[in-house]
């Protein structure tokens, strides 16, 4: 995947310049979960779009060309894949995975090793496109160049994973209500899912995971 995404970067940035209120609306319901304070990771931070503008400082990421836009964009971008991350145990306040699990070879030891570097009691914030909204059905029976490359996920098949790398109190969120090239202004994010294509996921390491 790493050079799939070294080849086509440009076109993966692309995508938040023509679709800018769904990026935007995205944005607004990852800040409804994700913590104001605290030193944060990004798991596939891509090229920043979502790192740079939520003030979170750390990101990793296969690619190399995401890498360097990401570093273009503030944040301190590095090398290396969810499954095998770089960074001693109990670092973390917070972890964010946006737009990222349905593309990671292994997505529970990404989950189990979001909890090792997490301190006790941090968060994990997970954003996906659902599989079973309209948006995830779209994508999967018209594809796209990412997309083509991805496995969707249920909300209940995302929540079993982050239950067995040992996380709870879990929280959502919602938005994208309409396709991305129809939404002309912010949506305002909605707690729960069911309704929206985006959905973000927020849970919380349990106190005796290390």
């Amino acid at each position: 995947m790493s050079d799939f995404f070294d080849e086509h970067y440009q076109e993966y940035d692309a995508w938040y310049e023509r679709n800018k209120w769904a990026y935007l609306s995205e944005l607004e319901a990852v800040k409804k979960i994700l913590p104001e304070n605290g030193c944060g990771l990004e798991i596939g931070v891509g090229s920043g779009r979502f790192a740079a503008p939520l003030g979170i400082t750390v990101g990793i990421d296969p690619s190399k060309k995401m890498v360097e836009l990401a570093k273009e964009r503030g944040v301190d971008a590095r090398l290396g894949a969810g499954e095998e991350l770089l960074f001693k145990s109990s670092t973390f306040d917070y972890v964010a995975i946006i737009v990222t699990l349905c593309f990671v070879r292994d997505p529970q030891k990404a989950a189990t090793e979001s909890a090792r570097v997490l301190k006790p009691g941090g968060k994990l914030i997970v954003g996906i496109i659902d599989k079973e909204s309209f948006l995830g059905k779209h994508y999967q029976k018209k594809g796209s160049i990412f997309y083509g490359h991805a496995r969707f996920f249920r909300i209940k098949e995302v929540v079993k994973i982050l239950r067995i790398a040992g996380f709870r109190d879990f929280l959502y969120y919602q938005t994208i209500f309409d396709y991305p090239e129809k939404i002309k202004a912010v949506e305002h994010p909605r707690e729960g899912y069911g309704k929206g294509g985006f959905i973000v996921i927020a849970s919380q390491k349990k106190r005796n995971i290390e």
